[in-house]
């Protein structure tokens, strides 16, 4: 039997590779990486009045392609959208034209059939009270180690609120460890972009200045492919629980979306479902199983065919599904790889002249935030 005093060299030795471990990785990126087990929560708030129409159709086009990008964090975070939509005249007056359309959540095609359920009309718009909405009504997360951010979007001056200061809303999101960016729809030269420049200063967020109505769609010889590749990988998803076919109907009607929007957008979202933050383990058996259920947890709620099956079938009927969803996830990720190598050359074309979009913003902001905090991409 070992005493506690031959354990204290081992315990010594094991320290250190653990601290060398971590500063090799560090050495590798000029910085000490974060731990996994962290979190990313966005909150998104878009101006719906009746200018705006251009502001939403680019935030329906660029979703999936904002998480794609969170997929690229290391370590590799747990990532939830919220969504809050001000400035429509056909909202409650008493709240400030204010609407939360969507609770923080992993469910990313709940998230975005919000969006597609946007209408623009008036307004008028309070960005304190987008922030401070934003900020009180969501659950976000409270480990110091996770990254939250809100993103606030619009073109009329951010000072407009009448009952809620700039001040009184953006201490409180600091409070919270909330960083806010701000994206003006307009030129940078408007007398209003300089207070959206103050707001994200003082939000210890980033600004830009966007063209609302731009968006650079740019088609690849690969979309097609994973046009397909999303419809093959729907038959693997196998419903369960009361709501579970309405979900996988749900799920196709926001593949039918973003290929309303374009063909790029359509194989933006194909790549997001083919990777490790798009789960529908509250409704998807595959994916239940692969976050901590077990079949006996689900039996009551499986189809009744599946129900039917002795217990051994039901388990090779679902692993078949799994083995084809792995075998199809690694074709889209393969696809996906030449796709962006083919977006990467078609973008270094472009000229450095043109107006950035929303893409450029969220994706400008999204990566200085994370690498303040400690992840790589």
């Amino acid at each position: 039997m070992r005493t506690k005093n031959n354990l204290v060299p081992i315990l010594f030795v094991l320290t250190a590779l653990t601290i060398s471990r971590w500063a090799w990785a560090g050495r590798d990126e000029h910085r000490v990486l974060a731990p996994p087990g962290r979190n990313v929560d966005v909150v998104i708030a878009l101006d719906v009045s009746s200018s705006m129409d251009g502001l939403v159709d680019s935030a329906r086009s660029r979703l999936w392609d904002m998480v794609n990008l969170l997929s690229k964090m290391k370590p590799r975070p747990t990532v939830r959208v919220g969504l809050i939509s001000y400035g429509n005249d056909f909202y409650d007056s008493s709240r400030g034209w204010i609407r939360k359309e969507s609770e923080l959540t992993s469910d990313l095609d709940l998230v975005y059939s919000k969006l597609f359920a946007l209408t623009t009309n008036g307004g008028t718009e309070y960005v304190a009270r987008a922030v401070r909405d934003a900020t009180a009504q969501m659950n976000w997360t409270t480990d110091d180690r996770d990254l939250r951010l809100i993103f606030v979007a619009g073109n009329e001056p951010a000072d407009q609120d009448p009952e809620i200061s700039l001040a009184s809303a953006l201490h409180d999101a600091e409070r919270k460890g909330i960083l806010v960016n701000t994206i003006y729809c307009g030129s940078a030269s408007n007398s209003e972009s300089a207070l959206w420049h103050q707001v994200a200063e003082r939000g210890h967020g980033k600004y830009a200045a966007i063209d609302q109505n731009h968006v650079v769609t740019i088609a690849t010889p690969m979309d097609q492919e994973l046009g397909r590749l999303s419809s093959a990988l729907n038959d693997t998803y196998l419903a369960y629980g009361d709501d579970g076919e309405n979900r996988k109907r749900l799920q196709e009607e926001q593949d039918k979306n973003a290929a309303h929007m374009s063909a790029p957008a359509a194989a933006a979202r194909t790549v997001a479902k083919g990777g490790a933050l798009y789960r529908n383990d509250s409704w998807d058996v595959v994916d239940a199983l692969k976050n901590g259920k077990s079949l006996d947890d689900l039996r009551a709620a499986l189809p009744a065919p599946i129900q039917a099956m002795k217990p051994a079938e039901q388990k090779a009927y679902v692993e078949k599904r799994s083995v084809e969803r792995a075998r199809l996830q690694k074709q889209i990720s393969e696809v996906a790889s030449k796709r962006e190598g083919f977006l990467r050359a078609e973008k270094a074309k472009r000229s450095t002249a043109a107006p950035a979009d929303l893409n450029d913003a969220l994706d400008g902001a999204l990566r200085d935030a994370a690498t303040a905090k400690g992840f790589a991409f």
